[in-house]
């Protein structure tokens, strides 16, 4: 899951270095949503002793 917010934060950054501003938009909030959804995973494996 970390590469998909990974990749979804390249996305952004490439797109809007470019002047895509409506593709970067689109693409950081899944970037961040992915990144905490990565955190709480490994937050969780941590307090489970995984």
């Amino acid at each position: 899951m970390l590469h998909f917010a990974a990749a979804f934060f390249l996305i952004a950054g490439i797109a809007g270095l470019f002047g895509f501003g409506g593709i970067a938009a689109d693409a950081a909030p899944v970037a961040r949503i992915a990144f905490f959804l990565f955190l709480a995973a490994a937050l969780g494996a941590l307090l489970a002793g995984g």
